[in-house]
């Protein structure tokens, strides 16, 4: 019975020694913080083996664009679901998300000096008036830049005047542009050479991805800004 009491200390030492071991063990030690606990509950996502995300630029860019440069993206639609999209220096000029695209011929003019956008309209190529569309076109200024995506039909309602219209922008595709074709361009008016910065895809059994529609087109790049404009 005399012994009780001198057990108990022990034991309560004994206790406290142990529980000091294990929180300096978690712990990682004095004035280390909470290393040990944090490894505990990290992912091997946030280790310091994990590989870092690769940095994005402009619309998404993998590289930044020189000086006096413009980045873009421009998306078509996929098949007659998804819209397209138009993104010039970080800016969403046209996607489903503004609820500013359309069937057809989505097109968004920007001026090649200062990169503002003036409009961006869709046109209907299926049912629609091609004549809203020459309209559009026909005044443009020297050194405007012109962003085009399709969606679903770009080409039913095109006439010879559109596809001349469009040629003189740049493009070389245009002429042979057909009943749901995917179709991708960005042009300027007063260019001398034709567009680098054009992807066409025609509608055929060999290129559909999805029935009755070819894939989607994504194009990217750097346009340099027009010196002027007028």
């Amino acid at each position: 019975m005399r012994l009780a009491g001198p057990l108990r200390i022990v034991a309560l030492i004994v206790t406290v020694g142990l529980t000091w071991i294990v929180v300096s063990i978690l712990l990682g030690g004095p004035g280390s913080g909470f290393p040990r606990i944090q490894q505990l509950f990290s992912s091997p996502e946030n280790s310091a083996t994990a590989e870092p995300r690769a940095r994005k630029y402009k619309c998404g860019l993998p590289q930044p664009c020189p000086e006096e440069h413009l980045a873009f993206r421009v998306v078509s639609g996929a098949a007659n679901v998804i819209g397209p999209k138009i993104c010039l220096e970080d800016k969403m000029l046209m996607s489903s998300v503004k609820d500013n695209v359309g069937r057809g011929l989505n097109i968004a003019l920007v001026n090649g000096v200062s990169g503002e956008l003036i409009e961006a309209r869709a046109f209907d190529m299926w049912a629609g008036d091609v004549n809203d569309l020459l309209k559009f076109i026909r005044p443009l200024h020297e050194g405007t830049l012109v962003f085009v995506a399709s969606y679903d039909d770009p080409a039913t309602k095109m006439n010879e005047e559109t596809r001349k219209l469009f040629s003189d922008l740049g493009s070389k595709n245009v002429k042979d542009l057909a009943f749901r074709d995917s179709w991708v361009f960005v042009g300027a008016k007063g260019v001398q050479n034709k567009s680098p910065f054009e992807q066409h895809v025609k509608n055929s059994k060999h290129t559909n991805k999805y029935e009755g529609w070819p894939e989607a087109l994504e194009m990217e790049g750097c346009i340099p800004r027009r010196t002027t404009a007028s």
